[in-house]
């Protein structure tokens, strides 16, 4: 399995015209803008990418385009989530065929197999590539909650299960899984899977996903590095400020998150139907009363 250590991950939004079709030209100013504000890697789609809101072709197109365009400035990790196995385990193969750097999953859309059919899932997913796989454990989002003993039964049987990016914040889960994989697997990766990074850099984590980097990129840059140097002290602050910018943005996921780009100078549409967009004024007073807005980017 390719060496495979990801660091800051940034996960774009997907942007579209006023029709709802892909805006593939403000898509390359926004994927520069990540390359310019600290991302090691990008992440795409991802459900703060609207990935649900996309047929099969358009995010075989988007991730086409996103490799094309970055040419291997950083590494892109796949997202080929999907109700169905096969059409996942297939969204990885063409991943691997467009040059991605890694695949990521969650588990199944809708459905609430076993974990023995849980485990088959992943196992076919990963195993139709030979690039690192990840699983992403997001049980608010996605519903049931991911084992240690099951990821470890993944790590005996997928050699290229390269780590789990985790958005639970359920410390005792990471830790039990991190003290046994890394004897099963050195360098097996655990990724943060949200801003709140302090913790799961304590546990162990060296790598974190991050949509709100689209919107302070600087503050989430200098949080990860303070965790990955072990300043996790002085990281606390830094994340406090973070917390609150999340606490004002989550809640709404991917519509908050274009209203808050739109707010900053970045327009990247509305998100598609059923989500309805935010008025961007609506944000701006609230963002602007943040003080860790004042040191982050406007416009492009």
């Amino acid at each position: 399995m390719p060496t495979f250590a990801p660091a800051l991950v940034h996960v774009p939004v997907t942007p579209f015209t006023a029709d709802a079709r892909i805006d593939f030209t403000c898509f390359a100013r926004l994927l520069d803008f990540h390359l310019r504000n600290g991302a090691d890697a990008l992440a795409l789609p991802m459900h703060a990418g609207e990935s649900v809101s996309l047929t099969d072709a358009e995010q075989r197109a988007l991730l086409e385009f996103a490799i094309k365009h970055v040419a291997g400035r950083v590494p892109i990790i796949a997202h080929v989530s999907d109700a169905g196995t096969a059409i996942a385990a297939a969204r990885a193969r063409h991943a691997e065929a467009a040059g991605a750097a890694a695949v990521i999953a969650t588990t199944p859309y809708y459905w609430t197999p076993p974990p023995a059919m849980i485990l088959e899932h992943f196992a076919r997913i990963g195993g139709a590539v030979a690039i690192p796989f990840l699983v992403h454990n997001a049980p608010e989002e996605m519903g049931g909650k991911l084992s240690a003993d099951l990821m470890l039964q993944l790590v005996a049987r997928l050699p290229n299960f390269a780590g789990l990016v985790d958005a639970s914040l359920d410390w005792q889960f990471m830790i039990d899984l991190l003290m046994e994989a890394r004897h099963a697997r050195p360098g097996f990766l655990l990724i943060g899977g949200t801003e709140l990074f302090v913790s799961a850099a304590a546990i162990g984590a060296t790598a974190m996903l991050s949509p709100l980097a689209a919107i302070a990129p600087r503050h989430i840059r200098h949080l990860h590095e303070l965790c990955r140097a072990g300043k996790l002290f002085e990281a606390r602050p830094v994340q406090e400020e973070i917390a609150a910018l999340r606490q004002l943005l989550n809640p709404a996921g991917a519509i908050s998150l274009k209203a808050a780009l739109a707010a900053r100078g970045r327009n990247c549409g509305a998100p598609r139907p059923p989500l309805e967009p935010l008025a961007a004024r609506d944000l701006a007073q609230a963002l602007a009363a943040l003080p860790l807005m004042q040191d982050e980017p406007k416009g492009w």
